[in-house]
Protein backbone atom coordinates (compact mmCIF):
# COMPACT_ATOMS: atom_id res chain seq x y z
CA UNK A 1 0.00 0.00 0.00
CA UNK A 2 0.88 3.48 -0.59
CA UNK A 3 0.82 4.18 3.21
CA UNK A 4 3.51 1.55 3.81
CA UNK A 5 5.38 2.13 1.60
CA UNK A 6 5.96 6.42 2.46
CA UNK A 7 6.60 5.52 6.39
CA UNK A 8 8.95 2.52 5.23
CA UNK A 9 10.96 4.82 2.92
CA UNK A 10 14.00 6.91 3.86
CA UNK A 11 13.61 10.23 4.53
CA UNK A 12 15.77 11.44 1.77
CA UNK A 13 14.29 8.99 -1.02
CA UNK A 14 17.23 8.29 -3.89
CA UNK A 15 15.78 5.71 -6.71
CA UNK A 16 18.17 4.49 -9.15
CA UNK A 17 19.92 8.06 -10.14
CA UNK A 18 17.10 9.29 -13.52
CA UNK A 19 18.82 10.37 -16.84
CA UNK A 20 18.40 13.66 -17.27
CA UNK A 21 16.41 16.15 -19.31
CA UNK A 22 16.98 16.87 -22.69
CA UNK A 23 17.52 19.91 -24.22
CA UNK A 24 14.21 21.00 -26.58
CA UNK A 25 14.58 23.75 -29.07
CA UNK A 26 10.86 24.44 -28.69
CA UNK A 27 10.80 23.90 -24.82
CA UNK A 28 9.38 27.78 -24.52
CA UNK A 29 6.32 26.63 -26.73
CA UNK A 30 5.62 23.17 -24.65
CA UNK A 31 3.76 22.23 -21.62
CA UNK A 32 4.41 25.06 -19.06
CA UNK A 33 2.74 24.76 -15.37
CA UNK A 34 4.53 27.29 -13.21
CA UNK A 35 6.72 30.31 -12.92
CA UNK A 36 8.55 32.46 -10.35
CA UNK A 37 10.97 35.30 -9.86
CA UNK A 38 14.57 35.26 -9.35
CA UNK A 39 15.46 38.65 -8.91
CA UNK A 40 15.20 40.25 -12.24
CA UNK A 41 15.49 36.68 -13.69
CA UNK A 42 12.00 34.67 -14.75
CA UNK A 43 12.06 31.54 -13.85
CA UNK A 44 9.58 28.89 -15.48
CA UNK A 45 9.29 25.00 -15.22
CA UNK A 46 7.30 22.14 -16.53
CA UNK A 47 6.70 19.02 -18.70
CA UNK A 48 9.84 16.56 -19.22
CA UNK A 49 11.97 18.27 -17.06
CA UNK A 50 11.70 21.64 -18.43
CA UNK A 51 13.23 24.97 -16.80
CA UNK A 52 13.49 27.81 -18.47
CA UNK A 53 15.09 31.17 -17.32
CA UNK A 54 15.05 34.63 -19.24
CA UNK A 55 17.61 37.31 -18.26
CA UNK A 56 15.10 39.78 -20.76
CA UNK A 57 11.60 40.27 -19.32
CA UNK A 58 10.36 37.11 -21.22
CA UNK A 59 11.92 37.96 -24.55
CA UNK A 60 13.89 35.02 -25.14
CA UNK A 61 14.73 32.16 -23.05
CA UNK A 62 17.59 29.24 -21.78
CA UNK A 63 16.94 26.02 -21.20
CA UNK A 64 18.77 24.95 -17.68
CA UNK A 65 20.72 22.05 -16.80
CA UNK A 66 18.27 19.76 -14.70
CA UNK A 67 19.25 15.85 -13.94
CA UNK A 68 15.29 14.48 -14.57
CA UNK A 69 12.66 14.58 -16.83
CA UNK A 70 10.02 14.09 -14.60
CA UNK A 71 6.92 17.04 -15.07
CA UNK A 72 8.14 19.79 -12.56
CA UNK A 73 5.07 21.36 -11.29
CA UNK A 74 6.15 24.18 -8.95
CA UNK A 75 8.79 26.33 -8.39
CA UNK A 76 9.26 28.89 -5.60
CA UNK A 77 12.90 30.96 -5.44
CA UNK A 78 13.50 32.48 -2.40
CA UNK A 79 16.29 35.01 -4.14
CA UNK A 80 18.13 35.52 -6.91
CA UNK A 81 20.05 32.62 -6.71
CA UNK A 82 18.43 30.18 -4.85
CA UNK A 83 14.93 27.94 -5.33
CA UNK A 84 13.89 25.11 -5.58
CA UNK A 85 11.28 23.14 -7.89
CA UNK A 86 9.11 19.96 -7.43
CA UNK A 87 6.47 17.92 -9.45
CA UNK A 88 6.40 13.88 -10.44
CA UNK A 89 7.95 10.90 -8.87
CA UNK A 90 7.89 12.96 -5.62
CA UNK A 91 10.46 15.15 -7.29
CA UNK A 92 12.30 18.09 -5.45
CA UNK A 93 15.05 19.70 -7.00
CA UNK A 94 17.17 23.24 -5.57
CA UNK A 95 19.39 25.72 -7.40
CA UNK A 96 22.17 27.59 -6.15
CA UNK A 97 23.14 29.84 -9.31
CA UNK A 98 19.67 31.37 -10.09
CA UNK A 99 17.94 28.41 -11.65
CA UNK A 100 20.78 27.66 -13.98
CA UNK A 101 21.56 24.66 -13.00
CA UNK A 102 19.70 22.04 -10.30
CA UNK A 103 20.35 19.61 -8.18
CA UNK A 104 18.56 16.85 -7.28
CA UNK A 105 17.53 16.56 -3.77
CA UNK A 106 14.10 13.97 -3.71
CA UNK A 107 13.44 11.09 -6.37
CA UNK A 108 10.82 8.74 -5.28
CA UNK A 109 9.53 7.02 -8.62
CA UNK A 110 8.11 3.80 -6.63
CA UNK A 111 5.97 6.04 -4.71
CA UNK A 112 3.66 6.99 -7.87
CA UNK A 113 2.97 10.56 -6.25
CA UNK A 114 3.31 13.80 -7.68
CA UNK A 115 4.39 16.66 -5.58
CA UNK A 116 2.39 20.11 -6.24
CA UNK A 117 3.44 23.08 -4.63
CA UNK A 118 6.24 23.86 -2.45
CA UNK A 119 7.57 26.74 -0.37
CA UNK A 120 10.30 27.61 2.14
CA UNK A 121 10.14 30.21 5.18
CA UNK A 122 13.72 30.45 4.96
CA UNK A 123 17.00 29.02 3.28
CA UNK A 124 16.95 25.95 5.57
CA UNK A 125 13.22 25.63 6.24
CA UNK A 126 10.71 24.17 3.69
CA UNK A 127 7.89 22.06 2.88
CA UNK A 128 6.38 20.00 0.19
CA UNK A 129 2.54 18.93 -0.61
CA UNK A 130 0.81 16.64 -3.41
CA UNK A 131 -1.31 14.08 -4.23
CA UNK A 132 -2.68 11.55 -1.53
CA UNK A 133 -2.11 14.32 1.35
CA UNK A 134 1.55 13.94 0.75
CA UNK A 135 3.55 16.75 3.17
CA UNK A 136 6.66 16.45 3.27
CA UNK A 137 9.08 18.73 5.56
CA UNK A 138 13.23 20.20 5.28
CA UNK A 139 15.00 21.91 7.85
CA UNK A 140 18.62 21.78 6.04
CA UNK A 141 17.50 23.51 2.72
CA UNK A 142 16.11 20.32 1.27
CA UNK A 143 18.66 17.70 1.98
CA UNK A 144 16.65 15.46 3.95
CA UNK A 145 12.98 15.57 4.01
CA UNK A 146 10.62 14.35 6.72
CA UNK A 147 7.30 12.92 5.93
CA UNK A 148 4.53 14.85 8.11
CA UNK A 149 1.31 13.51 6.29
CA UNK A 150 0.06 11.18 3.88
CA UNK A 151 2.85 8.76 5.08
CA UNK A 152 1.05 6.46 7.55
CA UNK A 153 -2.19 5.20 8.46
CA UNK A 154 -3.38 5.41 11.91
CA UNK A 155 -1.57 2.72 13.41
CA UNK A 156 1.96 4.12 11.87
CA UNK A 157 4.73 5.53 13.41
CA UNK A 158 4.28 8.96 11.76
CA UNK A 159 0.77 10.68 13.04
CA UNK A 160 -1.12 12.98 10.70
CA UNK A 161 -0.17 16.49 10.46
CA UNK A 162 -3.33 17.75 8.77
CA UNK A 163 -6.62 17.22 11.05
CA UNK A 164 -9.88 17.51 10.42
CA UNK A 165 -11.46 16.61 6.83
CA UNK A 166 -11.60 18.80 3.98
CA UNK A 167 -14.70 21.08 3.48
CA UNK A 168 -13.35 21.95 7.06
CA UNK A 169 -14.68 19.69 9.80
CA UNK A 170 -12.18 19.46 12.95
CA UNK A 171 -13.68 16.71 14.68
CA UNK A 172 -13.58 14.82 11.64
CA UNK A 173 -11.07 12.00 10.70
CA UNK A 174 -8.30 13.49 7.88
CA UNK A 175 -8.71 11.39 4.99
CA UNK A 176 -5.19 11.98 3.44
CA UNK A 177 -6.23 10.48 -0.18
CA UNK A 178 -7.25 14.04 -0.59
CA UNK A 179 -4.69 15.74 -2.77
CA UNK A 180 -3.02 19.25 -1.27
CA UNK A 181 -2.53 21.50 -4.43
CA UNK A 182 -1.63 24.74 -3.45
CA UNK A 183 0.52 26.95 -0.73
CA UNK A 184 -0.40 30.22 0.03
CA UNK A 185 1.99 32.78 2.03
CA UNK A 186 0.68 35.90 4.37
CA UNK A 187 3.88 36.56 5.87
CA UNK A 188 6.37 34.47 7.36
CA UNK A 189 4.21 32.24 9.50
CA UNK A 190 0.82 32.61 8.77
CA UNK A 191 0.58 29.74 5.45
CA UNK A 192 -2.59 28.26 3.69
CA UNK A 193 -2.83 24.60 2.28
CA UNK A 194 -5.90 24.28 -0.42
CA UNK A 195 -6.56 21.16 -2.00
CA UNK A 196 -9.08 18.68 -3.30
CA UNK A 197 -12.81 18.14 -2.03
CA UNK A 198 -12.82 21.65 -0.41
CA UNK A 199 -10.05 21.08 1.94
CA UNK A 200 -8.41 24.37 3.40
CA UNK A 201 -5.66 24.65 6.18
CA UNK A 202 -4.42 27.06 7.96
CA UNK A 203 -1.05 27.52 10.03
CA UNK A 204 0.42 30.19 11.90
CA UNK A 205 3.58 29.24 13.05
CA UNK A 206 5.15 28.86 9.52
CA UNK A 207 3.97 24.83 8.79
CA UNK A 208 4.54 23.59 12.32
CA UNK A 209 1.17 22.63 12.98
CA UNK A 210 -2.18 23.63 10.84
CA UNK A 211 -6.08 23.52 11.57
CA UNK A 212 -8.52 22.89 9.23
CA UNK A 213 -11.12 25.86 7.81
CA UNK A 214 -13.96 26.06 6.86
CA UNK A 215 -14.75 26.13 3.28
CA UNK A 216 -16.90 28.01 1.10
CA UNK A 217 -17.20 25.36 -1.25
CA UNK A 218 -17.63 21.43 -1.41
CA UNK A 219 -15.20 21.22 -4.65
CA UNK A 220 -11.65 21.32 -5.27
CA UNK A 221 -9.23 24.25 -4.91
CA UNK A 222 -6.23 24.07 -7.33
CA UNK A 223 -5.05 27.99 -6.79
CA UNK A 224 -4.71 30.24 -3.12
CA UNK A 225 -2.89 33.52 -3.13
CA UNK A 226 -2.74 35.95 -0.10
CA UNK A 227 -3.03 39.62 -1.78
CA UNK A 228 -2.74 41.23 1.08
CA UNK A 229 -2.30 40.66 5.02
CA UNK A 230 -4.99 38.55 6.58
CA UNK A 231 -6.94 38.23 3.10
CA UNK A 232 -6.83 35.02 1.27
CA UNK A 233 -8.03 33.85 -2.29
CA UNK A 234 -8.83 30.86 -3.46
CA UNK A 235 -9.99 29.32 -6.65
CA UNK A 236 -11.08 25.68 -8.25
CA UNK A 237 -13.38 23.86 -10.27
CA UNK A 238 -16.18 25.62 -12.07
CA UNK A 239 -14.61 29.15 -11.92
CA UNK A 240 -15.55 29.21 -8.46
CA UNK A 241 -13.53 31.88 -6.49
CA UNK A 242 -13.76 33.02 -3.06
CA UNK A 243 -11.95 35.77 -0.81
CA UNK A 244 -11.84 35.89 2.81
CA UNK A 245 -10.99 39.10 4.63
CA UNK A 246 -10.17 37.95 7.95
CA UNK A 247 -7.81 34.96 7.44
CA UNK A 248 -10.16 32.35 6.40
CA UNK A 249 -12.85 32.94 9.16
CA UNK A 250 -15.28 34.26 6.51
CA UNK A 251 -16.14 34.28 2.87
CA UNK A 252 -17.45 36.03 0.07
CA UNK A 253 -17.96 35.07 -3.26
CA UNK A 254 -16.24 36.41 -6.02
CA UNK A 255 -17.98 36.79 -9.16
CA UNK A 256 -15.75 34.64 -11.75
CA UNK A 257 -17.74 35.50 -15.18
CA UNK A 258 -17.51 31.56 -16.36
CA UNK A 259 -17.53 28.08 -15.26
CA UNK A 260 -13.94 27.37 -16.27
CA UNK A 261 -12.06 25.90 -14.15
CA UNK A 262 -9.35 28.28 -12.11
CA UNK A 263 -5.74 26.57 -11.80
CA UNK A 264 -3.46 29.30 -10.65
CA UNK A 265 -3.13 33.27 -8.97
CA UNK A 266 -0.85 35.83 -8.47
CA UNK A 267 -0.43 39.42 -7.31
CA UNK A 268 0.68 41.55 -10.51
CA UNK A 269 1.65 45.33 -8.53
CA UNK A 270 -2.00 46.31 -7.62
CA UNK A 271 -3.90 43.88 -9.57
CA UNK A 272 -4.10 39.96 -8.78
CA UNK A 273 -4.54 37.68 -12.16
CA UNK A 274 -6.00 33.89 -12.29
CA UNK A 275 -6.03 31.62 -14.81
CA UNK A 276 -7.71 28.56 -15.52
CA UNK A 277 -8.75 26.00 -18.51
CA UNK A 278 -10.49 27.27 -21.62
CA UNK A 279 -8.54 30.31 -21.91
CA UNK A 280 -9.71 32.26 -18.82
CA UNK A 281 -7.68 34.82 -17.88
CA UNK A 282 -9.16 36.78 -14.74
CA UNK A 283 -7.68 40.53 -13.38
CA UNK A 284 -8.63 41.87 -10.58
CA UNK A 285 -8.77 44.90 -8.51
CA UNK A 286 -8.87 46.24 -4.77
CA UNK A 287 -7.04 43.31 -3.43
CA UNK A 288 -9.24 40.72 -5.30
CA UNK A 289 -12.83 42.02 -4.19
CA UNK A 290 -13.40 42.45 -7.95
CA UNK A 291 -12.15 40.99 -11.43
CA UNK A 292 -13.17 41.67 -14.97
CA UNK A 293 -12.50 38.94 -17.70
CA UNK A 294 -9.70 38.57 -19.93
CA UNK A 295 -10.24 35.68 -21.86
CA UNK A 296 -7.85 34.35 -24.49
CA UNK A 297 -9.86 33.65 -27.84
CA UNK A 298 -7.78 30.65 -28.10
CA UNK A 299 -9.21 28.98 -25.32
CA UNK A 300 -5.66 26.91 -23.96
CA UNK A 301 -5.60 25.57 -20.68
CA UNK A 302 -3.57 28.30 -18.57
CA UNK A 303 -1.81 26.96 -15.23
CA UNK A 304 -0.07 29.67 -13.67
CA UNK A 305 0.86 33.22 -14.34
CA UNK A 306 3.97 35.13 -14.01
CA UNK A 307 4.26 39.08 -13.78
CA UNK A 308 6.76 40.64 -15.73
CA UNK A 309 7.67 44.00 -16.10
CA UNK A 310 6.03 46.55 -18.71
CA UNK A 311 2.63 46.02 -17.16
CA UNK A 312 2.88 42.72 -18.80
CA UNK A 313 1.90 39.13 -16.85
CA UNK A 314 3.48 35.94 -18.54
CA UNK A 315 0.64 33.08 -19.11
CA UNK A 316 2.09 29.42 -18.30
CA UNK A 317 -0.09 26.75 -19.82
CA UNK A 318 -0.34 23.98 -22.83
CA UNK A 319 1.17 26.56 -25.45
CA UNK A 320 3.86 27.02 -23.36
CA UNK A 321 4.20 31.37 -22.78
CA UNK A 322 1.88 33.50 -23.70
CA UNK A 323 2.27 37.24 -22.64
CA UNK A 324 -0.76 39.48 -21.58
CA UNK A 325 -0.70 43.27 -21.14
CA UNK A 326 -2.72 44.37 -18.22
CA UNK A 327 -1.73 47.93 -18.03
CA UNK A 328 -5.74 48.59 -18.99
CA UNK A 329 -7.99 48.90 -15.75
CA UNK A 330 -9.57 45.68 -15.04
Amino acid sequence: ALAAALAAAPAAARAQAPAPAEKARLAAHAVLLDGAAAGDRLVVVGERGHALFSDDDGATWTQAEVPARAMLTAVHMRDARTGWAVGHDAIVLRTADGARNWSLLHYAPDWDVPLLDVHFADARTGFAVGAFGLYLATEDGGETWTCRNGCADGEGETPPLLRGAAGGDPDADYADDFHLNAIAADGPRRLYLAGEAGALYRSDDAGETWRALESPYGGSWFAALAPEPGALLVAGLRGRLFRSGDAGATWTRIAAGGEATLTGAVAAGDLVVAVGLAGAVLVGADGGRAFASRALPSRQALSAALPAPGGRILLLGEAGITPLSIDADP
